[in-house]
Formats: C-alpha cells, sequence, structure tokens
C-alpha cells in the first residue's frame, strides 16, 4: 500500500468518523465518532468511499479534523461555502470536459496557479483568517511532499464541493422556512 491510498482509507475513515460527531449524541459524541471510524475503516465504508471519490483533499481532511476536535463555529461557514462553490464548481465542470480548457492540467506544472494562491494567502493573512491560512500551508506541504500529484487534488475534491454545497443549502433552506412564516 502505497502513501496516497493510506491517506485517502484513514482520511475517508475520520470523515465518517465527523459524519457521526454531528450526530445530537451528547457527552457520547466523541465516542461515537471514534467508533464510527473504526467501523469505516474495517467494514469497508473508508475503502469504497475511496474507490468512488479517491482521496480527498486536504483541506477536506483539516475541517474533518476540526469537526471531530469539536471546533466550534467550523471555518466551513456559508460565506466561505458560497465562495467554494462559485469558485469551485466552474472550475470542476471544465475539468470534466464542459470547457475549451482544462484548469486541471494547471496544477501539474503549478508556478501560475502557485503565483495566483499568493494573493489568496495574503488576503487570508490580512483579514486574520488564520484557520484557513493554515489549512492552505498545510495543502502546499502536502503537494510539495509528493502527497499530491496535483496540486488541485490538495485543494479541492468532490466531497468538498459537495459539503460547501450542504452548508449552502442548509442556510438557504433556514432563510426559506424564516421567509414563510412571517
Amino acid at each position: 500500500m502505497n502513501l496516497s491510498a493510506a491517506y485517502g482509507l484513514l482520511a475517508h475513515g475520520l470523515a465518517f468518523g465527523a459524519l457521526a460527531a454531528l450526530l445530537p449524541l451528547g457527552n457520547m459524541r466523541p465516542r461515537a465518532a471514534l467508533a464510527a471510524t473504526a467501523i469505516a475503516l474495517m467494514v469497508g465504508i473508508a475503502p469504497l468511499t475511496l474507490a468512488v471519490f479517491g482521496p480527498p483533499s486536504l483541506t477536506l481532511l483539516a475541517l474533518v479534523l476540526l469537526q471531530l476536535a469539536n471546533r466550534s463555529p467550523s471555518p466551513l461557514s456559508y460565506r466561505p461555502a458560497l465562495g467554494l462553490l462559485a469558485f469551485a464548481t466552474p472550475f470542476q465542470l471544465t475539468a470534466l470536459g464542459w470547457g475549451p480548457f482544462d484548469p486541471y492540467a494547471l496544477g501539474y506544472q503549478p508556478w501560475p496557479l502557485l503565483a495566483a494562491l499568493l494573493p489568496v494567502g495574503l488576503a487570508l493573512w490580512w483579514k486574520r483568517l488564520d484557520v484557513w491560512l493554515i489549512i492552505l500551508a498545510l495543502d502546499l506541504l502536502a503537494y510539495a511532499g509528493g502527497l499530491f500529484a496535483n496540486l488541485w487534488d490538495a485543494l479541492i475534491d468532490p466531497l468538498l464541493l459537495l459539503l460547501a454545497l450542504a452548508v449552502v443549502g442548509r442556510q438557504w433552506l433556514f432563510r426559506f422556512i424564516a421567509s414563510r412564516r412571517r
């Protein structure tokens, strides 16, 4: 088993544990998360999600670890999730062949992408979004360390987009319900 496969299995197992940590179990939440992580690894849920989605991005893993650490509020709130969707949805569509340009190819020779991430890092530092700045630094470190062959794989993945879509959809649903009560 190579490093990428081991990372993918462990990350998907932890993601399943973080999902269990969302359940309203009171003081039992940490134990349920630990049990769900072990079950995902032993029963085959983690290998199945690895086979379907591939290794998750380090961004998603960092958000999962923050959820497991019971950090509240989550750094993936409405505005960051909406920004992620606004950027990543067109990116994913063009990477799947819905246009003449494939931005995914830029991740293999990432100098222009790294140059574009410099102002993003400066903006995160300027706005004092330290958690996101650390996540970006870890993403770049994982890419530089060889965990990911493509820089985009360290930054975003389909599961992260589904998570962002759930965060935005939840907010829209709450707004819709609130507007119907008036």
